[in-house]
């Protein structure tokens, strides 16, 4: 019998993030919040320890901090430039192995619906991102 590998991940769901995304003329539906979805690849050590206190896990709190940081920074065009600053700031932490994140906006239209953005980015791509920070 074959087993999956132990994996652990950490998730942030429907964070409703205090931003301005787009510019829009007289008319046009403006959204009235972006929701992120955040998931966190990381070692499966950092998630099943044998001893409970924050130096044994990773703490996920200063990323939220800053996430909410670069919302706030002004007006961005796009949501994928807010995105693109979230990726950037979670490769500062060695311990995210992989990650995906998703952007969405709501409503796109007459009050009804969600229009978003999603990425997934791998180790490769987060190890190249280290090393031209570094």
């Amino acid at each position: 019998m074959t087993t999956a590998p132990t994996t652990s991940r950490i998730e942030l769901k429907d964070f409703h993030l205090a931003t301005r995304i787009g510019t829009y003329a007289p008319g046009d539906t403006v959204p009235d919040y972006h929701a992120l979805d955040l998931t966190l690849w990381i070692a499966p050590d950092l998630v099943l320890i044998v001893q409970d206190g924050m130096a044994h896990v990773f703490d996920y709190d200063p990323l939220v901090i800053e996430i909410e940081r670069l919302a706030a920074d002004g007006l961005y065009e796009t949501q994928e430039r807010l995105i693109t600053r979230i990726v950037q700031a979670c490769s500062a932490y060695p311990a995210i192995e992989a990650l995906d994140i998703g952007l969405r906006k709501f409503p796109v239209r007459a009050g009804s619906g969600s229009l978003g953005v999603r990425l997934a980015v791998d180790g490769a791509q987060l190890k190249r991102m280290r090393d031209d920070t570094g």
